[in-house]
């Protein structure tokens, strides 16, 4: 709360914050003011007929509620709404539409999405307008100047979209304060002035949160004249529907988090979501979909790898890395196979390009497979048990390898996967070959259960039902 009121304090100070008195929606069934998300209505933009009154999900154009066509309110679908005058503060985003226009040209590295979205809002129709900062509401944070009242807003709030960003910063004060620290602890990461230049701040978040976080939150920033940290890069995302649609918790249609979660691991979801992240547009999930993911990606690849592996050592070898034999010419031909996936699944994951590190990633796997179908030790263990030895010592060293790779993706399974082979070895392969040599001749380890069970056609059937809902 104090930040949030510190931060509204100094744009007054330095002549950015407006009282404007406005007109507003007051819903009489519902005997209240609405807060802009509590009114749906059809868009004045793009005709979409769910917008909401700060925003339309379908164009990502910032409203105004008393622009949406036939309004209604979200709380009680009442259409007995009037508008009413109220007094508001106003941020003058226009005041500051230079300096954003510069840091945002500045970053050269961002998305062409968040860039696009950012400069639109900066450039289309008018420009960037004066953003409302407070609301009538009986809860958040009460409006103040700093430490003083403010006089005129003794009933009002500031606004979620003002005050929420601020919450980032907060949090990190609020952090320090719980372990007893003294400030210079948190602002060491959030003021310039203090030490922050050298921290590098990534935000991550759906395309419609983009103009709030390179327009209004760095206007906040920028115009309280402190030296605040301002954001490095971000990161956006499209949007992910739902089998021809979009998700819909009011008409039941998907499935979200709870529900996933109550009917497979976390690592399956981790991984469809993260190999289908929305990056260049919108993705769809549809049940087929996903059930090829994880039937190929998961069971076929990775799972089928460790588990040939670990069941031919245990048969011939025993349940420990065997000894014998020198590698040849197919195995330093996988390494160095393997060193240029790496190299390029790290620029991937660098340039946080997620779904192309996912298939980097997914290449990496197939690679082992590849190897362990083209070398056939189950095969070359009849005449030279020593050669097979070799081949499947490196195998199982790439199982190692494997986790460490895989786990922002699937940490579950790469948990596991360290458990069956007795390591707690997560040093990163920079050298692949030395990498491949970590778990010694003698080693110890356990065949793994199942690491990903295949989803079968009854399975996505029944929950491609369970979760169809209605369409609107």
């Amino acid at each position: 709360h104090a930040l949030t009121q510190h931060f509204a304090g100094k744009l007054a100070d330095n002549g950015l914050i407006e009282e404007v008195t406005e007109k507003q929606v007051y819903s009489n069934a519902d005997g209240r003011f609405l807060p802009d998300r509590y009114i749906e209505g059809t868009c004045p933009n793009c005709g979409y007929e769910r917008a909401r009154g700060d925003q339309c999900e379908n164009c990502t154009k910032q409203l105004d509620p008393t622009a949406l066509i036939e309004p209604r309110s979200a709380i009680s679908g009442s259409t007995d709404l009037e508008v009413r005058e109220t007094k508001h503060l106003y941020l003058k985003q226009r005041s500051l539409r230079g300096q954003l226009q510069d840091w945002i040209d500045s970053k050269t590295d961002w998305p062409i999405l968040t860039t696009s979205i950012a400069k639109k809002w900066l450039n289309d129709g008018d420009g960037l307008q004066d953003r409302g900062i407070t609301r009538d509401l009986d809860w958040g944070i009460p409006v103040r100047k700093g430490t003083e009242p403010w006089p005129g807003m003794e009933d009002k709030v500031f606004y979620v979209w003002f005050d929420a960003p601020i919450e980032y910063i907060a949090s990190a004060k609020e952090w320090s304060d719980a372990r007893g620290a003294p400030d210079a602890d948190w602002e060491r990461w959030w003021r310039t002035d203090k030490g922050a230049d050298d921290v590098r701040y990534v935000q991550f978040m759906g395309k419609d949160n983009v103009p709030f976080h390179t327009l209004s939150f760095p206007a906040t920033i920028i115009g309280s004249g402190e030296p605040w940290k301002l954001v490095d890069y971000i990161k956006s995302f499209n949007y992910l529907n739902y089998d021809g649609g979009q998700f819909s918790t009011s008409q039941g249609r998907g499935i979200f988090m709870d529900q996933a979660l109550e009917i497979l691991p976390a690592d399956y979801w981790r991984w469809w979501l993260l190999s289908h992240a929305p990056e260049t547009s919108d993705s769809e999930f549809t049940w087929e979909n996903f059930q090829a993911s994880v039937n190929k990606d998961l069971a076929d690849v990775l799972g089928n790898f460790i588990s040939r592996v670990t069941k031919f050592c245990r048969s011939k070898f025993g349940e420990e890395v065997p000894a014998g034999g020198d590698w040849g010419e197919d195995e330093q031909a996988l390494i160095a196979r393997l060193s240029e996936g790496l190299v390029r699944f790290e620029a991937q994951m660098e340039a946080i390009e997620v779904r192309k590190a996912a298939s980097e990633l997914r290449a990496l796997w197939v690679l082992g497979n590849e190897y362990l179908q083209s070398a056939a030790p189950w095969a070359v263990f009849k005449d030279d048990p020593e050669k097979a030895a070799a081949q499947i010592r490196l195998a199982l060293n790439l199982i190692r390898v494997y986790a460490v790779l895989s786990a922002p993706f699937i940490p579950e399974a790469t948990a596991r996967m360290l458990s069956a082979m007795n390591t707690l070895d997560t040093e990163w392969p920079t050298d692949m070959a030395a990498a491949l040599t970590a778990l010694a001749p003698g080693h110890a380890f356990e065949v793994p259960d199942v690491l990903f069970a295949k989803i079968t056609d009854d399975q996505r059937e029944e929950w491609q039902a369970r979760f169809a809902g209605t369409r609107a």
